[in-house]
């Protein structure tokens, strides 16, 4: 008996570009009913609810420490749990371990590639994590013995198809998140390096991420250069939030100290701040005399206040509530790559393509 024969698919008789072009103007649309739909909720401004709030006087913040051994452009920080330890990479291919307090290096590991974009801290302070242009995440366990050779301990946990450019431990030492030039995200185990769970809804390179404080759940945030900021669920993979307001590639993003909103900065020489439950932008950080983009932003403790690392050399320092610029920060001769506020608040790191590394407070 033969098989009754198969209906013709209705897109063979339509020519494929067209059904292209329709789906696309149907996205559009969809695309600005939604905005439509967040207008709806947008009736006040940030700065204006807080204009009873009092202002901030002025701040002194200088250059309390320069950390100096790198051969080139630092490009990722990250501080240590206990507050006092910094782990630095850099185009040279070094992986430095710092102590902040006496500026001695603890521990250096040269890695196989140079520009290592990305490297983070253990919660523990075990271990490390870093990776760059040779696509994987590596983890390095630090001992107290400091003639060992970390090398030998390595063991390479994630695999991009492009450039690795943001790593982040989990709230435990056994799982990592990175994101990569190929456009998506990923959940390691930091053991087996078995892939866990992968985010893909990018278009562009993904330059960026942060884990929401441990207290508000499974979500991160990540950025990247299709002008994109997303939110996801860990647990699905899926994509839970978007906001595209900025006008160029989102460079960093961080959550603010509750985990209701996010900051990000970006090429377009913009800071912005997303609130999640409104499920939009709620304040843009900028002036007309600020022209070059953002690298990186962070938090302070509080939440008051907004620092962003920008391509001129400087620091911005932003009034969360308010909007305004409370402080202008000079010291770096050349474009601020990496900022990171330490655990307890006291102080913040900056790292430059000058070669040093900075601390403030």
């Amino acid at each position: 008996m033969r098989s009754p024969p198969t209906p013709e698919m209705a897109t063979q008789e339509v020519p494929l570009n067209e059904t292209l072009a329709h789906l696309k103007t149907e996205s559009e649309t969809l695309k600005s009913k939604l905005e439509e739909e967040r207008a709806k909720l947008h009736d006040v401004e940030l700065h204006q609810v807080a204009e009873k709030v009092e202002g901030l006087g002025q701040f002194v913040m200088k250059t309390r420490r320069t950390l100096k051994g790198h051969g080139n452009k630092v490009l990722c920080m990250d501080w240590c749990k206990d507050k006092r330890r910094i782990v630095s990479s850099s185009q040279d291919g070094k992986v430095i371990v710092w102590d902040a307090f006496t500026t001695n290096k603890e521990h250096a590991v040269t890695m196989p590639c140079t520009w290592v974009m990305a490297c983070a801290y253990a919660p523990s302070g075990c271990a490390v994590a870093c990776g760059g242009l040779d696509n994987k995440c590596s983890v390095y366990p630090l001992s107290l013995d400091k003639n060992e050779n970390l090398a030998a301990k390595k063991k390479s946990v994630a695999m991009h198809t492009n450039y690795l450019s943001a790593c982040s431990f989990t709230n435990s030492d056994m799982q990592i998140l990175t994101s990569s030039g190929d456009g998506t995200c990923a959940l390691w185990d930091v053991e087996s390096g078995q892939l866990l769970q992968s985010f893909h809804g990018h278009a562009a390179d993904v330059l960026c991420l942060d884990l929401a404080p441990s207290e508000t759940g499974n979500t991160f945030v990540s950025g990247g250069c299709d002008k994109k900021a997303n939110v996801w669920d860990m647990r699905s993979g899926q994509c839970i939030q978007s906001f595209e307001t900025h006008e160029s590639d989102i460079n960093s993003v961080r959550y603010y100290p509750s985990g209701d909103a996010f900051a990000s900065g970006s090429d377009d020489a913009t800071c912005r701040l997303y609130d999640l439950r409104a499920d939009r932008e709620v304040a843009i950080y900028s002036k007309d005399s600020i022209i070059f983009g953002v690298s990186s932003v962070d938090f302070s403790l509080s939440g008051r206040l907004l620092f962003g690392g920008y391509n001129d050399y400087t620091i911005n320092v932003w009034d969360v509530l308010k909007g305004t610029r409370v402080s202008i920060l000079f010291g770096h001769e050349n474009r601020v790559s990496t900022l990171r506020v330490s655990p307890d608040g006291t102080a913040f790191c900056t790292g430059s393509w000058d070669h040093t590394l900075r601390i403030w407070a």
